[in-house]
């Protein structure tokens, strides 16, 4: 008999978490099942894990992991069973890695592991998906629930296009503006600076203070560049950590305008998200869990970790989100409406809606003002540069006509 730590939530959605004997882990899941407790996962205490060790930066494609799921419910669909499902997917898919990711997720299936057991212990699947699963084990109606899953990932997946493709012009022209000021000041200004330094000629100050950046630009680019490298390396790693995450948070939602326009894509993304676990017959402290630990804000999910703390005390969802302080109070007032009159998830979903279409909304007013912006900026510095390195020639050129 070994011991294996089983986290589970009661009928009421208080989780709990305790060491329990046990002869495999689906014998004590199983157990737990029976006595009306919903199981989140049984795993081995103080063994090494058995499980496939996949690299963590290496992950599966939003697009092929759409695609996947939709063949696979309709294979579900026509009858086949899921190891029978999951095999013919895995010899169609041509990206190796996750293929190799099937080929554990099947012989885990095969060895008797339910099927969120095994897509979660390749670590590389959303938690939203495999908790989905495993709210359609438990309910018995695996396709409808992740038929829900594939509809919210396909909204999700068109929203952040829609996003991308509205970035892709500002984001050409900043680096159009980057490209362009370092040819400048690496190549051209060196040149005017031999130049000038042949002709003896007496230099403005601003002509003086630009062939200066320029000289030592040239010459200690190479340092500057480590030294950014070094720089950004630890500035990556100090965002990974909880405090730089939620410091780099509160810095994105006080940015004006665009900070607002973060918020409300995480509360569109939160609202569809917990709408699916909620509509695949999940209690709602466990989908409010699952919720906060796949937002991409590390200050919303502490929030909604709060919040979950005082759904679990018996609070209403809506005094919860109130009480954190960071979910607009349009929002707030949507799910208060959802709640009385027993209609969440559909709220959800209305609120999802409103705060996607306003995020594409506001993203382009954003984008209409921040274009100019940047060509204003770019041609004020370039005017600056030339000036700056012309100006000497005028003024040879106008004592020359003066002689």
């Amino acid at each position: 008999m070994a011991e294996y730590v089983i986290k589970m939530a009661d009928e009421r959605g208080h989780v709990l978490e305790q060491l329990e004997n046990g002869g495999s882990e689906g014998e004590v899941r199983e157990r737990y099942a029976q006595r009306g407790f919903y199981v989140y996962s049984v795993k081995p205490k103080g063994l090494l894990s058995t499980e496939l060790r996949l690299p963590q930066r290496r992950k599966v494609k939003q697009d092929q992991f759409l695609i996947f799921n939709q063949q696979f419910v309709t294979l579900i669909h026509a009858g086949l069973p899921i190891i029978q499902s999951i095999e013919l997917l895995m010899k169609r898919q041509r990206n190796p890695f996750f293929r190799s990711v099937l080929q554990n997720v099947r012989d885990r299936v095969k060895g008797g592991e339910l099927l969120s057991e095994a897509f979660e212990a390749q670590h590389v699947f959303p938690k939203v998906y495999t908790t989905t699963l495993l709210a359609g084990e438990k309910s018995g109606n695996l396709e409808e629930v992740m038929g829900r899953y594939i509809a919210f990932q396909r909204l999700a997946v068109s929203f952040r296009k829609k996003l991308t493709a509205s970035l892709v012009y500002p984001a050409l022209l900043v680096l159009m503006v980057i490209v362009m000021m370092t040819f400048l000041i690496t190549f051209v200004v060196p040149q005017f600076a031999n130049l000038y330094n042949q002709l003896g000629a007496e230099l403005p100050p601003m002509t003086m203070m630009m062939l200066a950046i320029g000289v030592n630009a040239k010459q200690y680019a190479p340092y500057a560049f480590l030294v950014l490298i070094i720089v950004g390396f630890f500035f990556w790693r100090w965002m990974k950590s909880d405090v730089g995450a939620t410091r780099m948070d509160k810095i994105k939602l006080g940015t004006p305008i665009l900070g607002q326009i973060w918020l409300k894509y995480q509360v569109a993304v939160f609202s569809r998200m917990l709408s699916t676990l909620l509509s695949g017959g999940l209690p709602l402290v466990p989908a409010l869990e699952t919720a906060s630990e796949s937002m991409q804000s590390r200050l919303i999910s502490h929030g909604l970790d709060s919040t979950t703390r005082e759904v679990r005390e018996g609070q209403a969802l809506a005094r919860g989100l109130e009480d954190s302080k960071i979910f607009p109070e349009m929002a707030v007032e949507m799910i208060e409406v959802g709640e009385s009159t027993g209609a969440l998830p559909s709220m959800l979903n209305s609120v999802a809606e409103f705060y996607e279409e306003d995020v594409q909304t506001a993203l382009a007013t954003a984008m209409s003002l921040i274009e100019p912006v940047i060509l204003i900026v770019m041609g004020v510095v370039v005017a600056f540069v030339l000036i700056s390195l012309y100006l000497p020639i005028f003024s040879l050129g106008a004592g020359g006509m003066i002689h």
